[in-house]
């Protein structure tokens, strides 16, 4: 039994079944997303979902939805759901759902009437490719259903309206028909498995609305077109599939071999570790010829830092080594000068970040360590690590240099480089300029990996590298106490910057206990973990500040600029709980895989509560830790099944 299976009692609660959303993705990125009960509440929900190089960067909804009618003895039951200005949903359909299961796809079951129906989602896993199947499961008479596509030909992050540039025209294919309604966009094929009957009526659905765009402060009203309906019998027991698609199915496409295919290769989600696995996958796609990273549903795109922070959890956890090796060798093809782009890639990159190299050489380190072999990892990845280290010294962009002791420094007026990156009104929200406590962690653990690797491709002679960095990170230890710690606070300050110390307490300082190689002592590293544990640590994350200070703000809310003032500034991060365990097991050993495992397993409810089957982007810091943001995370993902490992899974 799926995890993910929710009875009529659940479904009627329309207010808590819109915030349960679900995502499908197929390999080269494309996908499907809504709610449960089928009513889109955000301007990245679609049913079809593509990239459309020819017409911009990013995704474009070609499909926004559907809506079916059940037709028998002359009665219509209207089973789609669609909200519009002032709250008001037409159709009820919801009503009608008896059940809603989603263990290797989507699945719903409508009773209507003497009719009981089940539609199933599915993406193709490699094409461009949507299909719905409908099967009859009971009918006490003749029963026909119709289908009422509706389409939006925008890009994810914006919203359409009727206008006269829109070409209307609907072309007939083969047991179906395709509509393009700019230039520039691939025809959307949509095609039904059985003989139809097409009733072409073009015409535009107005103020269809959204309502998490509203509650976070965008617009939230649009215009979809609908080409008309397409109308056909169903007999009970014998499936019909709607495809949708870029391209029109070929004479050899059956749908129902390809649907039971991909079925069959579709992982179950009737564990908490095998929803963790299966959600894993969909972050992993193959787009502009190379594999990368999505850090979120529905609006990231590939992110740096979010690639490295992700991969050993989505790759090395799972099982996909030569995944990790391939999206590494992708990412030092977008080095420049040292530094990786903190958000896209190309043309398009921007490196404004001081940690994403840092992580890179942190994905490098795990990628050698589970693969055991450091030296033909270190012949492949050692320069691009080098370049990082050599860079850093030397000095670079965004004011990133090293000073005389060895430490890390960084800041530039106006850009937030750390992960802590929320900028409201062209000002940074935490600054963090100067030394943040977690760059410098980073920074010791990199050079010791590459000491290290260095030694164990020339373990004789001199070692011109090691010659160079070895004192200095002899004396690395004594420096980074000397500038972060406290002994009567009992805890690492969480920047420096002209000697004076932010003394916030913030998650940052758990890197210098977690990393593989750590620059505090077992005593410093302890009291570093309690005080996290005691101050910032919740079931859904460690919080970004802690109760106790003036800024601390608990709940995640409002339009974009209050929620960015929220965003580091006590709102829970999940990821962050995978550097904790690590460090809370390097100061409690065995004995506190306990308390690790129930952090773990507590996660079990989350699966159910906001995007299905995975693990949201933050949480409230206050109780009752309510999930935010984006609904399905990849570091949110990766770190937790880094802690299944952690703990024996």
């Amino acid at each position: 039994m799926s995890l993910l299976d929710f009875d009529k009692g659940q479904l009627s609660n329309l207010e808590e079944s819109l915030r349960r959303e679900f995502v499908c993705v197929s390999d080269n990125g494309s996908y499907a997303s809504s709610t449960m009960v089928g009513c889109n509440t955000r301007k990245y929900h679609g049913l079809f979902v593509c990239r459309q190089p020819r017409v911009g960067q990013g995704n474009f909804v070609l499909l926004s939805s559907v809506e079916e009618t059940v037709i028998q003895r002359g009665r219509e039951f209207h089973i789609g759901v669609k909200q519009y200005g002032n709250g008001i949903f037409e159709p009820k359909g919801h009503k009608y759902i008896e059940s809603f299961r989603y263990e290797t796809h989507p699945v719903w079951n409508y009773h209507v009437g003497g009719v009981r129906l089940c539609k199933e989602l599915f993406l193709h896993p490699s094409e461009n490719r949507l299909f719905l199947k409908y099967t009859l499961l009971d009918a006490h008479s003749a029963t026909e259903l119709s289908i009422r596509p509706f389409l939006a030909f925008r890009s994810w992050h914006e919203l359409t309206y009727r206008n006269d540039a829109a070409c209307t025209q609907v072309q007939f294919v083969e047991k179906g028909i395709k509509c393009c309604l700019y230039p520039g966009f691939s025809d959307l094929c949509m095609q039904l498995s059985s003989d139809c009957l097409v009733d072409i009526r073009p015409d535009w659905y107005r103020n269809v609305e959204y309502a998490c765009e509203a509650d976070r402060g965008y617009p939230a009203r649009e215009d979809l077109f609908t080409p008309g309906v397409l109308r056909f019998r169903l007999e009970v027991g014998k499936p019909v599939y709607f495809c949708a698609g870029t391209s029109l199915l070929g004479k050899s496409d059956v749908p129902d071999t390809l649907f039971r295919q991909g079925i069959a290769a579709a992982g179950s989600m009737d564990s908490i570790e095998n929803c963790l696995e299966a959600s894993a996958r969909s972050f992993i796609v193959r787009q502009d010829k190379r594999l990368q990273v999505v850090a979120g549903y529905p609006w990231f795109g590939t992110w740096g830092r979010d690639t490295f922070i992700s991969l050993p959890g989505l790759t090395l956890c799972t099982g996909h080594e030569d995944e990790a090796l391939e999206i590494l060798r992708g990412m030092v093809k977008d080095q420049v000068g040292g530094l990786f782009p903190n958000m896209g890639s190309g043309e398009d990159a921007a490196y404004n970040s001081v940690d994403a190299p840092l992580w890179f050489v942190w994905a490098v380190q795990q990628y050698a360590a589970r693969t055991g072999r450091l030296k033909a990892v270190w012949e492949e990845f050692g320069p691009a690590v080098k370049e990082v280290i050599g860079l850093y010294a030397q000095g670079t962009l965004y004011g990133i240099g090293m000073t005389e002791e060895g430490l890390i420094h960084a800041g530039k007026e106006g850009y937030a480089l750390t992960w802590m990156d929320a900028v409201v009104n062209g000002k940074p929200v935490t600054q963090r300029d100067g030394m943040p406590v977690e760059i410098n962690a980073l920074w010791y653990n990199a050079v010791m990996f590459a000491m290290e690797a260095e030694k164990a491709c020339q373990p004789r002679g001199k070692n011109s590298f090691c010659i160079r960095w070895k004192p200095l990170m002899d004396k690395f230890p004594a420096v980074f106490k000397q500038t972060y710690w406290d002994k009567e606070k009992g805890y690492l300050a969480d920047t420096v910057k002209k000697d004076i110390r932010d003394w916030s307490i913030r998650p940052n300082q758990i890197f210098a206990v977690s990393l593989p190689y750590s620059p505090v002592s077992e005593k410093v590293g302890q009291l570093v973990v309690d005080t996290v544990r005691d101050f910032l640590l919740t079931p859904r994350g460690l919080r970004t500040l802690a109760p106790s200070d003036s800024r601390y703000k608990g709940v995640y809310q409002g339009d974009q600029a209050k929620r960015d003032m929220a965003y580091h500034q006590g709102t829970a991060w999940v990821w962050l709980l995978g550097h904790f365990a690590s460090a809370y097991l390097r100061v409690y050993g065995e004995g506190g895989k306990a308390f690790i495992e129930k952090i773990f397993r507590g996660f079990e409810p989350a699966l159910r509560e906001y995007g299905l089957g995975s693990i949201a982007e933050i949480y409230d810091g206050d109780p009752s830790y309510a999930p935010k943001g984006a609904f399905s995370q990849a570091w949110s993902v990766a770190e937790l099944l880094r802690i299944r490992e952690m703990i024996g899974g």
